[in-house]
């Protein structure tokens, strides 16, 4: 990974779209979006979210993509596609082809997010938020 990437960046806008796009199932509809609950992550939660970045960033095969990402759309874009691509939602990295940002390298980095498989947030009985 290269210096410039700064992982807290990736790691809060990673966080932020987690809680945006997930919700807590309490009906029907899906429930209330977790970002709109008064719920925090339970430290494993956020100590293996970080986890997957550093290593996501750290991965020396896609280095040269990231950089790109970095530059043309800035860290906290990397944070948000690498969650929606690895989770399969309607957007993320191979979503920026038709915005002519680079389809080789949006197609490295979501080989490479999908590689992390799926990573799903509920809130459990202690009212923190954790994941599988």
């Amino acid at each position: 990974m290269q210096a410039t990437i700064n992982i807290e960046t990736v790691l809060a806008a990673y966080v932020e779209c987690a809680l945006w796009s997930s919700s807590d199932q309490s009906d029907d509809q899906g429930g209330t979006p977790l970002d709109q609950l008064d719920a925090e992550l339970a430290p494993e939660t956020l100590e293996a979210m970080r986890a997957d970045v550093v290593a996501f960033l750290a991965d020396d095969s896609i280095t040269a993509a990231l950089e790109y990402w970095s530059t043309e759309l800035g860290d906290a874009q990397i944070g948000h596609n690498f969650w929606l691509t690895r989770n399969g939602h309607g957007a993320g990295f191979w979503d920026r082809f038709s915005a002519g940002l680079g389809e080789v390298d949006g197609r490295t980095l979501t080989a490479a997010a999908k590689a992390y498989g799926d990573f799903n947030l509920y809130v459990g009985d202690d009212g923190l938020i954790y994941g599988t």
